[in-house]
């Protein structure tokens, strides 16, 4: 597969098939995103990875989490602006719209809204989720070589003809995240990301949410 074709055929899945994923290939992806770029070579991520009954047992603890604290735990750090400025505000309520519009549930339906984002804590079915954490000592430069990570990773994942959806939502758990896999209490949850092979049946994988023309966001000078 040609990058540019990993690139385009990337998407945030949302509903996974319930295939076992090849653990070699998972750890083969894993070990070739560490080729990440990362200023002075820092590399400061940190992953986890679960699969399998340990995966299920944090399936069935975040059923209980959710019942418990629907709202979540105290958060590490605003995963988005509290003052979202425009045109970013009108491009998250647009990919909203359209998954929502794409599953079929009407903007005045919030508990049916509440309980299709609840899937998020599930995986959407995945069998392989994945945890990204980091030293709470490093600054905005090292989260994001985070970023930077995370899109080597997914790109690989493509070229295996696997997909995935990466999720900030697990920020809001990072508690409940940290005592079950363990993160030191120097590291913080960054997010998590669900791995699998994509249910092409799910409605919500049609979802094409829209990008902003190049005009809107790139400047060229001398070229």
């Amino acid at each position: 597969m040609q990058v540019s074709e990993a690139v385009l055929s990337r998407r945030s899945v949302r509903g996974f098939l319930p295939d076992v994923v090849d653990g070699a290939v998972i750890r083969r992806v894993v070990e070739a995103a560490g080729r990440a770029a990362s200023g002075g070579n820092l590399q400061p991520w940190s992953i986890d990875v679960l699969a399998g009954e340990p995966l299920e047992r944090l399936k069935a603890i975040m059923r209980e989490r959710m019942m418990a604290a629907p709202k979540g735990e105290p958060t590490e750090y605003d995963i988005y602006p509290r003052e979202l400025p425009e045109p970013h505000r009108s491009y998250r309520f647009a990919v909203g719209e359209e998954l929502y519009g794409r599953i079929g549930i009407p903007r005045e339906d919030k508990m049916g809204r509440m309980m299709w984002f609840a899937r998020n804590f599930q995986f959407f079915g995945a069998p392989v989720a994945l945890f990204c954490s980091v030293d709470k000592r490093m600054g905005p430069p090292q989260w994001s070589d985070l970023g930077m990570y995370l899109a080597t990773l997914m790109l690989l994942l493509r070229e295996e003809g696997l997909d995935s959806c990466a999720q900030e939502c697990w920020a809001i758990y990072p508690e409940t995240i940290r005592g079950f896999i363990g993160i030191p209490e120097e590291r913080m949850l960054f997010c998590g990301m669900a791995i699998g092979y994509k249910d092409a049946t799910d409605p919500a994988n049609a979802a094409e949410p829209a990008r902003a023309p190049l005009q809107d966001w790139a400047r060229f000078q001398g070229l």
